[in-house]
């Protein structure tokens, strides 16, 4: 949850931000902070930086905005009850869930003690579905991992 207070203090953006709101927020930040319109080396260095921040905020909240999860709704429900769960871990408060088919979901803001939870389960699935699933904000990380 702190990483995504923070993409939206970068951005100066809200919750309630729409898609279109943040891309043109996104756009005038990158004209804003493009490293090509500065000429002194120094702050070109600090330009890349902050546009490279940039570009990682407005992906990351492109991919929790509820117009992304409603547009990949069916396909995330579809995986959540059909698809076995391979692996799950978890680290600073995100629960990271790898299916089967080789899809992987992040659920933020999940607190310790239901994770302890989850992994002391007779069955960590039927666990996820009843008290993970729906219950956190999640996004789908199956692109950011074949990616890397």
């Amino acid at each position: 949850m702190k990483k995504i207070v923070e993409y939206r203090k970068l951005l100066n953006v809200t919750k309630t931000a729409t898609l279109k709101e943040l891309k043109t927020i996104y756009r005038n930040s990158m004209k804003d902070h493009h490293p090509d319109t500065i000429t002194d080396d120094a702050e070109r260095q600090a330009a890349e930086e902050r546009s490279t921040a940039i570009i990682e905020a407005y992906h990351f909240l492109v991919s929790i905005a509820p117009e992304t999860l409603e547009k990949t709704k069916a396909e995330y429900i579809a995986t959540t009850t059909t698809q076995a769960i391979q692996e799950f871990y978890y680290d600073n408060s995100v629960l990271y869930i790898n299916f089967a088919d080789g899809t992987n979901y992040e659920y933020f803001g999940v607190p310790k003690a239901t994770f302890i939870k989850m992994i002391n389960a007779d069955s960590p699935a039927r666990f996820a579905r009843r008290n993970i699933h729906g219950a956190f904000l999640y996004r789908s990380a199956s692109k950011i991992v074949s990616e890397s």
